[in-house]
């Protein structure tokens, strides 16, 4: 993936996720690699931050922030060579590679922050390290995934997961369904659904990626795309008559084709972007070809968010600083930075 235009420096909130996982530690070095091109704020208990860029390298250098001094004043500009942390307290102490729910609530903080800053024009876009959704489930908040609290926090009814993975043919995978129970996934595509997930695709992948005709192409449902009806109705009765109605629209989107066959270098050198039905679908494929150097990208958000493609790896995050690759966070908040240059070009 290229580098940022060095003609300006973009703010980006980076949060720091599970405190007991890896996040702390990516969201620090992929923050002081970037330093030159990317302005990084770090959410996070300030506190712990320095103790971990301490482990990690004494010459990082932080300098720490309250949300209500942002909310008085605004960012102060701090030079490239210090990170701001904005401070979000933990509750307690935190032993790595131990979940304590105790601290869920904290971490939910921290993304409340980097939405209320990136709302309020504070950073331009968000990009987030990974977290333990069972340690706020735990503390006592329903709680699903990033995509799904993005979308509530900022009344969006309808968002779209997407993945991408960099490289001479950029890969990007996004879905249709997103964390649902296999058992639930058919009842879930529905015409309007389907409808709102193209329209969404389409009109990002224009806005935020700088592609002027976004080429979609539609996994079918069933196997084999439903084999003409003998396994399963779905594309002929669902699928199909939305894909007419996006070309209708202008959209080009091609399928449904048999999932099984369509990530082929043939197929995807035509394609700007995979529609998947559903989370298992469509993301191993993504994630074999990238893992660890993929990114998260939240669509159809009245914001940019990216995040990283893994989870918190808690056994590494217990054997120290040290173990964890933070590539993917590098990429994700290059990936936002983009996203903002490209978004402000086609205003």
């Amino acid at each position: 993936m290229t580098a940022v235009p060095a003609r300006v420096r973009p703010t980006i909130a980076v949060t720091c996720g599970e405190p007991a996982g890896i996040g702390p530690e990516i969201a620090l070095r992929a923050a002081w690699a970037l330093r030159d091109e990317i302005n990084c704020v770090l959410i996070g208990d300030a506190a712990f931050l320095a103790m971990v860029a301490d482990q990690i390298d004494p010459a990082i250098a932080l300098a720490g922030v309250s949300v209500q001094a942002l909310r008085n004043d605004g960012l102060p500009d701090w030079p490239s060579s210090r990170l701001v942390v904005l401070d979000c307290p933990l509750a307690e102490h935190v032993v790595p590679g131990t979940l304590d729910a105790r601290n869920g609530r904290s971490v939910l903080a921290s993304l409340d922050m980097a939405i209320e800053g990136t709302r309020a024009g504070w950073f331009e876009a968000m990009a987030t390290a990974p977290l333990q959704k069972s340690t706020i489930n735990d503390a006592g908040v329903p709680f699903t995934g990033h995509t799904e609290y993005l979308a509530e926090k900022t009344a969006t009814p309808h968002v779209v997961m997407m993945l991408a993975a960099a490289g001479e043919t950029p890969l990007r995978v996004a879905l249709a369904t997103i964390h649902l129970a296999l058992k639930d996934v058919p009842a879930a595509i529905t015409f309007d659904s389907l409808s709102r997930t193209l329209d969404i695709l389409d009109h990002d992948l224009r806005t935020r990626f700088g592609l002027a005709k976004p080429r979609i192409l539609v996994a079918g449902l069933n196997p084999h795309a439903g084999e003409g009806g003998y396994l399963g109705h779905e594309e002929i009765d669902v699928m199909i008559p939305a894909l007419q109605a996006a070309r209708a629209r202008g959209i080009s989107v091609a399928g449904p084709y048999p999932a099984d066959t369509l990530f082929q270098p043939k197929y995807l050198k035509n394609a700007d972007c995979v529609l998947a039905m559903y989370h298992d679908q469509g993301l191993p494929v993504l994630k074999f070809a990238s893992f660890g150097h993929g990114i998260n990208i939240t669509l159809g958000l009245p914001l940019i968010r990216t995040s990283v493609d893994h989870g918190t790896a808690l056994d590494l995050a217990a054997q120290g600083v040290g173990h964890a690759d933070y590539g993917s966070m590098v990429e994700a908040i290059r990936m936002a930075a983009q996203m903002v240059a490209e978004s402000v070009e086609s205003a």
